[in-house]
């Protein structure tokens, strides 16, 4: 890229007014982070250990030698990054995650490779920013999917940084917004180096609004491997369900928890010793959970507390993080969360992965390319309501054949939209070629 280029791309002259009012307010509030950093502790959104992090400041050194800097913003896309992550850690590289929520952090030091350093990426104020950039010093910067803050873009694209946007998306409520500001949007778009689109419209929705350089990658939750499951834990939870009919609500969101509960209340009578797993999307809104079902008249179990179900327990909540590979194991059905309530879906590979057959809600517009797939192969089950979503497991608890039907059905969609992360590797081998090859010395922080 050209010094020109760089100037223009990182100079506040040319930032619209929308930018320039969002910098200058953002600046404004930096004192009132604490304030702000402080209700998110009570609420269990941030880490006490950590809290440095949100206003850039950290204990750790940087590493020596060239380091590349992604950024995930939750449990969703730091999965579909691992891989892209091990390869170029494999590959002797420096990397340095940031996300943005606690369960994200506590997944990063469950499954992250020896080495990569993990931070919470601070509030996108100014000053924040520019402390974490003049920390950490990143010579490439990959951001996945849409958690695009403009601090973030602005202040690393002022140092010259390359910036790529790996598996892009825009939903459509995105487009709808950033097509009333146009100038604002391409303002930021311009800044990357190359755009890596998840979908052909994807890529559609970033070229015209202004990215200059769009390729159609594919996704890369399509490439993800299926979750580990824990051998020791494995056994001991199917064990503790064996010869029982178990069917489970998968990263549920407030709204879903109940309704998975009525059905379960629904289909008792014709299934003897029915087992419900419920996992929620937070798990800290387990004991909300379990209240419902003791509300219900049901016996509920909450794995938070060690508990394992017993021959009496109706519905088991399993409020931890990085234990669906458990549950998907154990389950002849599983229902997506996310998708009864106006949230988007959640993402239906791992199970279409393990075997388990997939019911869905209609919202579903945050992996509607993979679940219009599936409904298309038979591979999942779409359902409305209560009514349907009770009918729905009763048929897969029901008929096993159909049940197979359905799971080799998503395994083979699945299979067959597959291809992102290597084509996503090829996009960035000659970055991370020239960064193995020249090398840098260890900055002074």
């Amino acid at each position: 890229m050209s010094a020109d280029r760089l100037a223009s791309k990182g100079s506040d002259a040319r930032l619209t007014a929308v930018l320039r009012t969002y910098r200058v307010l953002s600046s404004l509030a930096a004192p009132l982070a604490p304030i702000l950093l402080a209700r998110r502790l009570k609420r269990g959104k941030e880490n006490r250990a950590r809290i440095g992090e949100r206003r850039g400041k950290s204990r750790m050194p940087r590493p020596d030698g060239a380091l590349i800097w992604l950024h995930a913003a939750s449990v969703g896309e730091l999965i579909s990054a691992l891989p892209l992550i091990e390869r170029i850690a494999h590959n002797q590289l420096n990397m340095l995650v940031t996300s943005g929520t606690v369960t994200s952090s506590e997944l990063a030091a469950q499954r992250l490779p020896a080495g990569v350093i993990h931070q919470f990426l601070p509030l996108d104020a100014p000053r924040f920013m520019r402390r974490f950039l003049n920390r950490w010093q990143p010579d490439l910067a990959l951001f996945v999917e849409s958690d695009l803050w403009p601090n973030m873009m602005i202040e690393t694209s002022r140092r010259g940084v390359p910036m790529i946007l790996i598996n892009g998306r825009l939903s459509e409520n995105s487009v709808r917004h950033w097509r009333s500001l146009p100038k604002t949007i391409a303002n930021l778009l311009n800044r990357f180096d190359l755009c890596l689109a998840r979908t052909p419209t994807d890529a559609a929705h970033l070229s015209e609004l202004g990215a200059p350089r769009v390729i159609t990658t594919g996704n890369l939750k399509l490439d993800v491997p299926p979750p580990p499951a824990d051998a020791g834990k494995l056994k001991s939870l199917s064990d503790a369900v064996t010869g029982r009919p178990v069917i489970a609500a998968a990263s549920t969101h407030a709204g879903e928890d109940a309704m998975v509960i009525e059905a379960h209340g629904r289909l008792r009578g014709n299934f003897p010793g029915l087992l419900t797993l419920i996992a929620p999307r937070h798990p800290e809104r387990g004991p909300d959970i379990a209240e419902i079902a003791q509300n219900a008249g049901l016996s509920v179990a909450l794995r938070s507390r060690g508990d394992l179900p017993t021959a009496q327990t109706d519905i088991y909540v399993a409020d931890t993080m990085g234990e669906l590979g458990l549950l998907y194991r154990l389950a002849q059905a599983v229902f997506m969360g996310g998708s009864l309530v106006r949230h988007g879906g959640q993402n239906p590979i791992e199970p279409a992965k393990l075997g388990a057959a997939i019911l869905h809600g209609p919202h579903i517009w945050n992996f509607t390319e993979i679940y219009d797939s599936l409904d298309r192969a038979r591979g999942a089950e779409p359902v409305a309501d209560v009514a349907r979503l009770t009918a729905g497991f009763a048929s897969f608890l029901n008929d096993a054949s159909a049940r197979t039907r359905t799971t080799e059905a998503a395994r083979a969609t699945v299979d067959a939209l597959g291809g992102a992360f290597d084509r996503t590797l090829r996009s960035l081998e000659p970055y991370l070629m020239n960064l193995m090859l020249r090398g840098r010395r260890n900055p002074e922080v």
